[in-house]
């Protein structure tokens, strides 16, 4: 792999980060490109997402698509939260 990048993100809490993660293992378990892949993790309050890929077209496309699954899963959190009056 000739690309790489480490994108750690913190959360409001450990709870939050649990349901990111699990919304994220599904796509990091089967890569949609055979040139890229990444790695999801959490650390305390703190996900971390590592990704190595062929190109850096590549990188940049696995790097966008997980971010926007990332802020996707925390704003549906935020609105159900904001439902339940917490």
């Amino acid at each position: 792999m000739k690309s790489h990048i480490v994108v750690r993100l913190n959360f409001p809490s450990e709870e939050r980060l649990k349901i990111v993660l699990g919304a994220l293992e599904p796509e990091a378990r089967t890569s949609p490109s055979p040139r890229s892949r990444a790695k999801v993790e959490g650390e305390g309050s703190s996900l971390i997402l590592s990704f190595e890929a062929t190109d850096t077209s590549a990188l940049r496309a696995a790097v966008n698509s997980y971010l926007r699954w990332v802020s996707l899963a925390h704003d549906m959190c935020s609105a159900l939260d904001s439902l339940c009056g917490e």
